[in-house]
């Protein structure tokens, strides 16, 4: 402890007797607890040396909790059982007996919940231990497809690990930002590369591979995680309520009137409502895309929400990668309650699927759908999926949404009574064409 350059201060500890088995010992800096094997045999010694150099190198502060909208608090825990567990074998212990047998079981199971996160970080916990082999064996009987990506991990770590001297590995000189330098510039390094690849699905196939091993390198591009982000609301806004003006005019098929606008109906409506009549509408569900990709104009969005101030307006758009800390969805409009400012967008879609959803669980009887995009749909990563691409393509033809490419376009779509889907209209369009031939419609 003597050695330690982080201003932890001396004092008692109370040692309790602990097991070499997983999680039979521990180390609690903050209340100076060790909890360790009385055994002298080699395993017992081992496990002993891994707690001590816990108490030599690990932080005793708030340090484990560092930056945790940026790293999660597994990937920092099971990251620093590998920096520990690396010096300890750098220092002469014989890191193969830390292990229990009960690794290859953990791995098979850790497969079977389809847990990949979980799997790459306890794969830091076990990284250069006898434990490591037989997590790897239960893992790949269980599902063999992520061995290819865990691979991937585990070359980029080892790679780093064998860049970093020893002594700048268990170093407790405090950076600027108070935290001991070898907990900052090795442990929070490599939780972030894990949380990298934990945001990605496990690659399948080459090329997905690929981009796998590109996103573990510095400033490298995310990796496609093949699901949307979580919705998150931006509920800071203010909102002030607006004088209605007369709305639009929607035509809507009638039994009765001066033009007979829908002929097909006297054969398929039991009613007959063949003619047209125009109804003011004021309401309608307006879902708008301000990703990059999308160049919204301020001054289109109060024409829009001047002409349907009773609509509901929803603009979404979710920054790649984030982990759920910056809102990508916001109302800025709703039943004559409008918004007193308009968010830019956060570059990427990520939240398509969702924000149709719950756009559409709103709307109010038959009132029009219209979304308000370039066809593009992209998972929370902001890669292309042809899944979720195919996805919203269901939602739209489901729920009778019309497309759109600006919102001038969506003024007039809110007037229409048929949907407009535009056969060129991006992935979705094409999407929509294929499930319509698939289904001879």
């Amino acid at each position: 402890m003597t050695g330690r350059n982080d201003g932890f201060v001396q004092g008692p500890w109370e040692v309790r007797r602990g097991s070499t088995s997983r999680g039979g010992a521990s180390c609690n800096l903050s209340d100076r607890v060790l909890e360790v094997p009385f055994g002298r045999d080699a395993t017992s010694r081992v496990v002993r040396a891994h707690e001590l150099m816990h108490v030599r190198v690990s932080p005793f502060t708030g340090a484990w909790s560092l930056e945790h909208g940026d790293v999660s608090p597994r990937a920092l825990e099971c990251a620093e059982e590998l920096r520990v567990n690396t010096l300890l074998e750098r220092v002469g212990f014989a890191t193969v007996l830390l292990k229990d047998g009960s690794e290859k079981e953990g791995g098979k199971r850790v497969a079977r919940a389809g847990d990949w996160t979980e799997a790459l970080c306890f794969l830091l916990a076990v990284l250069g231990t006898g434990s490591e082999r037989d997590f790897l064996a239960g893992v790949r009987a269980g599902e063999p497809t992520w061995m290819a990506g865990l691979r991937a991990v585990r070359k980029r770590v080892l790679r780093m690990l064998s860049e970093t001297t020893t002594d700048d590995l268990g170093d407790t000189v405090l950076n600027e930002a108070g935290v001991a330098c070898g907990y900052a510039n090795v442990t929070v390094a490599i939780a972030r590369i894990v949380d990298a690849a934990a945001q990605a699905r496990a690659p399948i196939g080459p090329d997905e591979l690929r981009q796998f091993r590109r996103s573990l390198e510095p400033g490298g591009r995310r990796a496609p995680s093949g699901r949307f982000a979580a919705l998150i609301f931006d509920t800071s806004l203010s909102s002030e309520h607006r004088i209605r003006d007369p709305g639009i005019r929607r035509q809507r098929p009638s039994a009765s009137g001066t033009v007979m606008r829908y002929p097909g109906r006297l054969l398929t409506d039991d009613l007959r409502r063949a003619f047209a009549s125009k109804t003011p509408s004021h309401g309608g569900v307006v879902v708008i895309d301000q990703s990059g990709s999308m160049d919204i104009s301020i001054s289109d969005l109060e024409a829009l929400l001047a002409r349907a101030p009773n609509a509901l307006v929803v603009g979404y758009s979710h920054r790649p990668g984030d982990r759920g800390d910056t809102a990508n969805a916001w109302v800025l409009a709703e039943r004559g309650a409008v918004s007193t400012s308009c968010p830019a967008g956060n570059v990427g879609n990520g939240v398509d699927g969702p924000v149709l959803r719950w756009a559409i669980s709103r709307s109010r009887g038959t009132e029009p759908i219209v979304w308000v995009t370039d066809g593009q749909v992209t998972d929370s990563n902001d890669h292309p999926s042809e899944d979720l691409t195919a996805e919203c393509a269901l939602l739209v033809r489901k729920h009778r949404v019309s497309l759109v490419r600006d919102l001038n376009q969506a003024g007039r779509a809110l007037g229409r009574h048929r949907p407009f889907v535009a056969s060129d209209f991006g992935r979705v369009g094409r999407k929509l064409q294929e499930i319509r031939a698939q289904l001879g419609t």
